[in-house]
């Protein structure tokens, strides 16, 4: 089921929740709305579920208006951060329950009721927890059983609010591949709210960056992330460097320190910054052409990465910098030393007014 999301706006009183949305998302594909607290993430969300009403705009599930349509009717599976089990039923019948209170005439019979529960008892890997009541569980344990709820009923788009929000970083990691693999072989159109850059890039297959109630980018997670189309983009998806100077004809100076900018050939005398990745940091021993001088603040090795901090002799400026190990080693580079730096890889962007 493909959904249509067109112009779609949304206001509380003055504040402004979603500003003229408009997406395209085909049949099977699982997409991230991926932005900070207030970027409208969960109101769009909730829109295409019907359980808010927009001021503008529409929804279309296939050829389908929507817009109007209850939830109900939707089909839509919704699936929220704190699971929202009913305590007092058991596992089973959390997930049967959306089919036990179908109307009559819709209602499958009850050993279909029993069927469908163990099939997606076996999918989520719970058949052993079948007569456990929630408390029993562990909060992986009762994500997936939400899930299953969810999808017990069949529907035709699939939306999880901050899902894996609520547990720690080890069970979200895992989850999130369940998940992945869970969505290849269903194959249902899902939408997931997040605030997790890690999470967005690791499961979706398209991430819609939002900011301020509006779309700052939406593209694959290869995209969004090396080929990032603004400052806040960059900054949100990630640790980023950054290098001040002015943009004329084609370079960015800063002192001695210049970097070509071959996008900006025709641009004359305007203040400029430069945006990295600390991945795309070189660190040398030697000053070399478009290299600049920094001091080794701090050395931190995690697992086959070595993170440095630096600071810049010339103006002061922090930077970050990642290496891998055996570059690291052979460099012999000791915290106080100073070493120069060179961007492999820079982004250079003309400064407008944004916030994080």
């Amino acid at each position: 089921m493909s959904i249509k999301i067109r112009n779609i706006s949304k206001s509380f009183g003055n504040f402004n929740a979603l500003d003229q949305i408009n997406i395209d998302i085909q049949t099977g594909e699982l997409v991230a709305l991926l932005g900070p607290s207030g970027s409208g993430k969960t109101s769009l969300l909730r829109i295409i579920a019907g359980l808010e009403a927009a001021n503008q705009g529409a929804i279309l599930f296939g050829e389908e208006d929507m817009t109007y349509i209850g939830t109900k009717e939707r089909k839509v599976g919704f699936v929220f951060q704190h699971y929202a089990l009913f305590r007092h039923m058991t596992v089973f019948d959390n997930i049967a329950y959306g089919l036990r209170v179908r109307p009559r005439k819709s209602r499958p019979s009850k050993k279909e009721i029993e069927e469908k529960v163990n099939e997606l008892l076996k999918l989520v890997k719970l058949e052993a927890f079948a007569t456990r009541y929630p408390s029993h569980l562990s909060g992986g344990q009762r994500q997936r059983v939400a899930l299953a709820r969810a999808l017990a009923v069949e529907p035709k788009v699939l939306l999880l609010d901050e899902p894996f929000g609520a547990l720690d970083a080890k069970v979200r990691k895992d989850l999130r591949r369940w998940l992945r693999k869970l969505h290849n072989d269903y194959q249902i159109t899902s939408i997931f709210v997040t605030h997790d850059q890690e999470e967005a890039l690791d499961v979706a297959d398209r991430i819609v960056v939002m900011n301020e109630g509006k779309i700052e980018q939406i593209g694959t997670p290869e995209e969004v992330y090396d080929h990032p189309n603004s400052p806040f983009v960059f900054h949100f998806l990630g640790n980023v460097n950054l290098f001040k100077g002015r943009l004329h004809k084609g370079k960015l100076r800063q002192g001695n320190f210049e970097v070509d900018a071959p996008e900006f050939s025709g641009t004359v005398n305007t203040e400029a910054i430069g945006y990295v990745r600390p991945h795309d940091i070189n660190i040398h021993r030697a000053k070399g052409p478009d290299t600049v001088s920094a001091r080794v603040k701090y050395i931190h090795l995690v697992g086959a990465v070595v993170q440095l901090e630096l600071i810049r002799t010339d103006t002061g400026d922090f930077l970050e910098a990642e290496l891998t190990k055996e570059h690291f080693r052979s460099l012999n580079i000791k915290t106080g030393e100073e070493v120069y730096v060179k961007p492999k890889q820079l982004k250079v962007f003309i400064p407008e007014d944004y916030s994080i």
